[in-house]
């Protein structure tokens, strides 16, 4: 598993650095939601279209038996993550539509439907493209509980548009130690160095995982999900140091080594973190583009023949929409900082974020990042 896992999270950071170029911005998206749709399509993809879907998901990290590993490998991790006995809501689903002309091999339903437990659906998007955007938007609204009712906006399908990929993934926790809304107050964010906003900061005193990285001047928390099944690990540079900085020095192999030298530290802090809610839609087109992914989308160049014996069949577009907040109770998520050390020894450690910060959500066994995202501004 874990060669699939090291593709999966490279993948996140690579995409991160596209999505979050603009450092003003706030970022939040699931990369593992985007990996399975692309690891599914590839199922589908052959020659050069198949070579750049590969080289973009980082699946060189797996040995060479190549997409059967990465297949298995995904189908016990959904497994893992749809498990009901768990005390958070943590949903996945995914539906591959086509257009009605195009015949779909029996051969890539069977796999999608067997390793990813995958709807395949024909629509009418020559003839009715509004009535298939609107049932699309439905599917994937009732996949994650309604918090993503517009997946495809007005105008992404139309009589052109030949498949779409959906994925769609839902989560819901409570923290372990929740925060006291009692504690809650007004705060000053610092969003730059000459703007500053007003955030409702959140407040909770209790031992928490905790470790400062000196090669980065950043510390980062680990805030756990009631069933010790997820986390968020949150990433905090001191305040004289650019997140930016922090950020380019992320790679798969340093954020796991940091995160399990998180998990051997706890230590009483003070923790003050704004209340939150992020809401990101993403054209995936451009991205996966600029990351090499170019033949997927140009007719007469895309090479789908694993879906349909008829040729011409290339991927019309990726959208990616995605929510969170994140509150006193806990976070609900859908794809979808200064630091003060007292020097006495009877006062705990403050962490105040105050100013931006990078977070991760992670399954604590498997360490696949579920959710990635960045907060800025307020």
């Amino acid at each position: 598993m874990d060669p699939l896992l090291e593709s999966n999270d490279t993948f996140a950071l690579k995409l991160f650095r596209v999505l979050g170029e603009d450092i003003s911005k706030n970022v939040f998206f699931s990369p593992s939601s985007m990996f399975s749709s692309l690891a599914m399509i590839l199922m589908g993809a052959n020659g050069t279209t198949a070579s750049q879907i590969s080289q973009v998901l980082s699946l060189d990290k797996c040995s060479s038996n190549g997409r059967g590993d990465v297949y298995q490998g995904f189908q016990s991790l959904l497994t893992e993550m749809n498990k009901t006995n768990r005390r958070h809501t943590l949903k996945t689903a995914s539906s591959v539509f086509v257009e009605n002309s195009f015949e779909v091999l029996e051969s890539f339903k069977d796999s999608c439907r067997k390793l990813y437990k995958a709807e395949i659906e024909n629509l009418d998007f020559k003839g009715a493209p509004e009535q298939s955007r609107q049932h699309i938007n439905t599917w994937v609204a009732k996949k994650t509980e309604g918090d993503t009712e517009e997946l495809l906006s007005p105008g992404t399908v139309n009589s052109n548009t030949q498949l779409i990929l959906a994925n769609a993934i839902y989560f819901k926790g409570n923290w372990e130690k929740p925060f006291n809304k009692e504690d809650t107050r007004e705060m000053p964010f610092k969003v730059s160095k000459n703007e500053k906003k007003t955030v409702q900061m959140m407040f909770k005193k209790s031992t928490f995982k905790i470790y400062y990285v000196e090669e980065i001047s950043t510390t980062i928390l680990l805030l756990p999900y009631i069933g010790n099944g997820l986390n968020m690990g949150i990433m905090l540079p001191d305040e004289h140091v650019e997140l930016r900085m922090v950020e380019n020095q992320i790679t798969y192999k340093k954020l796991i080594e940091w995160m399990r030298l998180l998990k051997t530290e706890e230590e009483e802090v003070e923790v003050f973190l704004p209340r939150f809610k992020l809401e990101e839609n993403y054209d995936m087109k451009d991205v996966l583009c600029k990351l090499g992914m170019t033949d997927a989308f140009e007719e007469g160049r895309a090479d789908f023949s694993g879906i349909s014996s008829k040729q011409g069949l290339f991927l019309s577009n990726v959208v990616h929409k995605c929510f969170v907040e994140v509150s006193e109770e806990g976070t609900e998520a859908a794809a979808p900082t200064e630091i003060v050390t007292m020097e006495s020894p009877l006062s705990p450690k403050c962490l105040l974020l105050d100013h931006p910060f990078f977070f991760l959500i992670q399954d604590d066994k498997s360490e696949v990042i579920l959710f990635l995202g960045r907060f800025s501004s307020p």
